[in-house]
């Protein structure tokens, strides 16, 4: 007999419940290439967390930030629209993890990941202090994925917490800002560490932290190089001709060596360990070299900014900011603009080996 009109039969709502779950669980979402993807880092991934940090004086939740995002709103991204983390999480077939400072009143995490990125982190934990008074560090960021994995094994039990873990992304884009807080003029670090011992400083924490994600259930690890800093507007405009600041983008390189040679040695360590380093300063090397292939005409000026090359003022509300943003590479003194995000996405999640190896994101994620 039918069940009366209104009426949900016992098979059935077992059935929606079991359906609900599966869909929570992203079992029934093949598209997903893998069903978490949590976000660790600096600024060029933030999607927020620097805007419930009081102290911080690295914040993006304001105007012109967000322009070219949807409504055109400011959310705390350091960019004219969306950036890395968007643009990645988007490939994968999965929304962008949400800012971990968010999830406020004891919110569950959402199963398809977290970010615990903010602007200004480093991989050491005095770099935020000493560029942006307050971020939360590299350290920090484990401690609150360590939380939400606690959340996770609650919510799904052991086993089960351990397979969603195994197969979702750990994104890693880090370093930049040590870097930065090294060589900059008066700089308290430089005293005590000369440069190769602060790279190798760099390197040996970054390990010890991954080794404790890889503790926790991290399986899938992409990690970006740091880029050519040295040629952000920032640091062309200390050159009276507009050049890239030499010794940084030595040393940024100096790191990335370091960093190629500790995934590898942390890969044979780590069975079951599976991993994707992204050639950010080559990406960037090749985009400064040729722009016109990619469609861009400036590589120097920051398109959101006051003074010398747009640099002497962050992107405020006072700032001006440029009309054809999709033809600048920098956004603001220091970060990418939206498209430059997008193809350096589209280089990290499917790109050859000149710029991903030993595999990209996606071979990754098909382990």
């Amino acid at each position: 007999m039918p069940a009366p009109a209104g009426a949900t039969s016992v098979h059935g709502l077992t059935a929606f419940l079991v359906f609900s779950g599966l869909i929570r669980l992203g079992v029934c979402q093949p598209h997903q290439a893998a069903p978490a993807v949590y976000m660790i880092g600096d600024s060029l991934v933030d999607v927020g967390n620097n805007n419930y940090l009081p102290l911080s004086i690295a914040k993006a939740n304001f105007p012109h930030n967000g322009v070219d995002y949807p409504a055109g709103k400011p959310t705390g991204r350091f960019s004219n629209g969306q950036n890395a983390a968007d643009f990645l999480a988007k490939k994968m077939g999965l929304p962008t993890s949400p800012p971990f400072l968010s999830l406020t009143g004891g919110a569950t995490p959402p199963i398809t990941g977290v970010s615990f990125a903010s602007g200004g982190a480093g991989i050491l934990n005095g770099t935020g202090e000493l560029l942006v008074k307050q971020s939360i560090p590299l350290a920090q960021q484990v401690d609150y994925f360590a939380l939400v994995r606690d959340q996770l094994v609650q919510q799904l039990g052991p086993a089960a917490a351990q397979t969603h873990l195994s197969k979702s992304l750990f994104a890693i884009v880090i370093g930049s800002n040590d870097l930065f807080a090294y060589f900059t003029i008066g700089s308290i670090v430089s005293n005590q560490f000369n440069p190769q011992q602060y790279v190798d400083l760099m390197t040996s924490t970054f390990r010890n932290l991954l080794k404790t994600l890889y503790g926790m259930g991290a399986r899938k690890v992409m990690v970006a190089g740091v880029g050519e800093i040295g040629c952000c507007p920032v640091q062309r405009k200390l050159n009276k001709t507009g050049e890239c600041n030499v010794e940084l983008n030595y040393w940024s390189a100096k790191y990335n060596d370091g960093l190629k040679i500790m995934l590898e040695s942390l890969k044979s360590d780590s069975p079951g360990m599976n991993y994707a380093y992204f050639d950010t300063y080559g990406a960037m090397a090749n985009l400064f070299q040729k722009p016109d292939t990619y469609g861009f005409m400036e590589i120097k000026e920051a398109c959101c900014g006051l003074g010398n090359l747009n640099a002497d003022v962050p992107c405020i509300p006072i700032s001006r900011f440029c009309s054809n943003r999709k033809k600048y590479v920098f956004w603001d003194l220091y970060h990418p603009t939206e498209a430059v995000s997008s193809m350096f996405s589209d280089l990290l999640y499917s790109g050859s080996q000149e710029y991903t190896f030993p595999m990209n994101v996606k071979q990754l994620l098909d382990i």
